[in-house]
């Protein structure tokens, strides 16, 4: 008998594990090569892994909500069609024999380590926070005599304030210096500072009629995210009101040709995102980040776009070079990420490299909002919905009345690095580029 094992694949530069979230195949089914197999969550996004052979499904090693790590066997494929007889148990122990773990150079011992000993220490993957500590960091605090609750209070750099390797071995540094008294003074000096104390949640009476929702895994993650984006950036928001009675008039002219000649519906997103693009060329330092004392300018222009999805989560695909395309190419990439976030078709290089981001919330009827800036970024710029609105017109001739069509631009910015005239000149910019668009426009 011929079994195939299916391991769980690298799926992009930073992704080393997934949770198993759901087997759309049972032992004993049928399955045909590229067929969807199961579905996988990592921290950036939910996919379906399509099976590699044709055959039977013979063995499942992960149950649902278990973690994988890249490289592990998920799942046995038979395909003489035939099913085994051992028990999971013993699969699992035969096959994992088989498989063997690939060590990093770098950090041979403590690797190694980390996946022997999973689940030898008594620190869970996940915090009573819900944020996720690796295999790696879990045995880097066993090792050193961690703590969860101690692990819990230490500052994450990585995806959804995760901690990483740098930061568990700079705190055990940290803390190892805590008697010395020029460290003290030299941390004190320290112009970015950390939280000195762990925000308590306020407690909760739970009432008789009450209902309990436990949040899924993409609802932690996001509300890490953001309370983790509040207790790092200083955040402002500047407004500005932009005419677009140009470009609404210019849209609803050219839209059916549109469709017509290219086969996609053209929306205002990409003209406003072709504006902010503008707009940071000329306004470089917007396209920032910061870590530590230093800040670092991006080169490439990567523009975020939040897009709600169905389950009322929220994902954030990024159009990579957005300077680089026209009106035309904008448009089909905003509808190819947007159409791909809603169909959980985007890959985990999707949502990377984001320098700027974009929300609408004029979509949901909202005249404007206070977004939350997208770390490790430092500005976000919300749309407000377009609506008529009467509005004082100059002319050479004199001042009327007229209507015109209006939309709030509501920019948030990071103070560390962006004063108010930075912030408030930008999203001026924005608005100027919006209102001076060329209504006898050729797409």
């Amino acid at each position: 008998m011929s079994q195939i094992e299916i391991r769980l694949p690298k799926m992009g530069e930073s992704v080393t594990e997934a949770t198993i979230t759901n087997w759309l195949k049972n032992i004993g089914d049928k399955v045909q090569i590229d067929e969807p197999l199961v579905e996988v969550a990592t921290d950036k996004v939910d996919n379906e892994l399509p099976s590699e052979v044709e055959g039977v499904l013979t063995k499942i090693l992960f149950k649902e909500n278990e973690v994988a790590q890249v490289g592990d066997i998920i799942a046995l494929i038979s395909t003489d069609g035939s099913i085994i007889e051992e028990t999971k148990e013993n699969t699992i122990q035969v096959t994992n024999e088989k498989y063997k773990v690939e060590v990093s150079k770098e950090e041979p011992q403590i690797e190694q380590k980390a996946h022997q000993n999973k689940d030898g220490n008594n620190i869970p993957r996940t915090g009573p926070s819900g944020r996720f500590y690796s295999p790696l960091v879990r045995s880097i605090a066993h090792k050193e005599g961690i703590l969860i609750s101690e692990l819990e209070s230490i500052s994450g750099s990585g995806k959804s304030s995760r901690v990483t390797k740098k930061d568990i071995l700079k705190y055990i540094e940290n803390r190892n210096n805590l008697n010395n008294p020029n460290q003290i003074i030299e941390n004190s000096t320290n112009s970015t500072t950390e939280l000195s104390t762990k925000i308590k949640n306020p407690k909760i009476i739970i009432g008789s009629n009450d209902e309990i929702i436990e949040m899924d895994r993409m609802r932690k993650i996001i509300a890490d995210h953001m309370v983790m984006s509040k207790s790092v950036s200083p955040h402002v928001t500047s407004y500005v009101e932009a005419d677009m009675t140009k470009i609404v008039n210019w849209r609803d002219k050219i839209k059916n040709d549109f469709i017509k000649r290219e086969g996609e519906k053209i929306t205002f997103t990409p003209i406003i995102i072709e504006a902010i693009v503008k707009a940071i060329k000329d306004f470089p330092m917007i396209n920032v980040s910061v870590s530590e004392n230093k800040i670092i300018k991006r080169n490439n222009i990567n523009i975020g776009m939040a897009t709600a999805l169905p389950s009322g989560n929220l994902i954030v695909p990024v159009i990579k070079n957005a300077d680089r395309l026209n009106l035309t190419g904008l448009t089909k990439s905003v509808n190819e990420l947007a159409n791909n976030a809603r169909n959980n078709c985007l890959k985990p290089e999707d949502i990377e490299g984001g320098t700027y981001t974009v929300t609408n919330v004029g979509t949901f009827g909202n005249v404007m909002g206070t977004p939350i800036i997208n770390q490790p970024q430092v500005a976000i710029l919300a749309l407000g919905a377009i609506r008529k609105v009467p509005s004082v017109i100059e002319t050479i001739e004199g001042d009327f009345i007229g209507i015109r069509q209006k939309m709030f631009l509501s920019h948030s910015y990071d103070h560390r690095v962006i004063d108010g005239a930075l912030g408030g000149k930008f999203v001026k910019r924005v608005a100027e580029y919006l209102e001076s668009f060329d209504e006898n426009r050729e797409f």
